[in-house]
């Protein structure tokens, strides 16, 4: 049993680490658990975050951890596995080890469950994208395929259509658009694929096309497709925190712990911050978020400390 900390986050991420360091300027004994599996490993730069633009994902966590540690924040390397609530705090298994904290901040992010398409999971990140505005600059002007996986394929057709002229939607597995979204997507200039996809193509260590069931390649240079993302909430669940359905017109794309404006959960003493919160959270606005739960768990001790302190004056 290791003695208390002021907070635990649970979480080495953006937000996990801006939280820590947060904390840690605050003055308050802060332990980061870091179970090291972050979501952007496999990009090759952090795109959108101001003064760091293009940093690789290591780097930029490296430099994070270097922070935290030179305020005086502690990290640990290991996987939080549960939590429960006792007097005045928490106690947190991470590994074979029990902690105890006042306050717990969950920045757990979220899984990208993708579909099951031969090679598509070994591009994630690289070639096989989501987000234009994380990865459209890098692919532009080259041949895009957007995936269809449900209604916001054909949005999402449309954005990245915004950094290419040369984008096609395929339909797969899914319904085709809509007579009114086949007349935007040929007004733009965006073609649709239609029939199952049956595998990514690579040559040469890169993407280079979709195989479709009739054996025939369409030749391209990224794939976009959308993951259903699925908030990391096992420590949450722990405690009886259960993820909400994030849907999108009648279809569930994802699940997020729901919370307050300040990270504050439905269980008292308890935040979340980043991706396991909000699931469009870049890297850039997850740090923010790390930044904003962590005054407001500051703020929470010390109306804990202030009401602890009066009752001491008064006897």
């Amino acid at each position: 049993m290791t003695d208390g900390y002021d907070v635990i986050v649970v979480g080495g991420g953006a937000a996990g680490l801006s939280a820590g360091l947060t904390l840690a300027r605050a003055r308050r004994r802060v332990l980061v658990v870091d179970a090291g599996d972050p979501r952007n490993a496999p990009a090759d730069g952090v795109h959108g975050f101001l003064s760091r633009e293009g940093v690789a994902p290591a780097e930029l966590l490296a430099a994070g951890r270097a922070e935290l540690l030179n305020f005086g924040g502690e990290l640990r390397a290991g996987k939080a596995t549960a939590a429960r609530v006792i007097e005045n705090g928490f106690e947190v298994d991470i590994d074979a080890d029990v902690v105890r904290a006042r306050r717990l901040i969950v920045a757990t992010g979220l899984v990208d469950e993708l579909p099951d398409l031969p090679g598509l999971r070994e591009r994630w990140g690289r070639d096989v994208l989501h987000c234009p505005y994380c990865h459209g600059w890098e692919v532009r002007d080259q041949r895009i395929g957007v995936l269809a996986r449900g209604p916001l394929s054909v949005h999402q057709a449309q954005l990245f259509r915004q950094w290419s002229a040369d984008v096609s939607l395929f339909t797969h597995t899914h319904d085709g658009p809509t007579d009114e979204q086949l007349e935007q997507l040929a007004a733009r200039g965006i073609r649709v694929v239609p029939g199952e996809v049956t595998e990514v193509v690579v040559a040469g260590g890169r993407l280079s096309g979709l195989r479709i069931a009739d054996d025939s390649v369409v030749g391209l240079d990224a794939v976009v497709v959308g993951p259903r993302m699925a908030a990391r909430s096992e420590v949450l669940e722990s405690l009886g925190i259960e993820p909400a359905d994030l849907e999108y017109e009648g279809h569930v794309v994802g699940t997020y712990i729901a919370a307050e404006s300040t990270g504050r959960t439905e269980l008292a003493g308890v935040y979340v911050a980043g991706n396991v919160a909000d699931l469009q959270a870049q890297v850039m606005a997850a740090a923010a978020a790390g930044v904003k739960v962590a005054a407001a768990v500051n703020a929470d001790l010390i109306e804990e400390e202030i009401t602890a302190a009066v009752a001491r004056h008064r006897g």
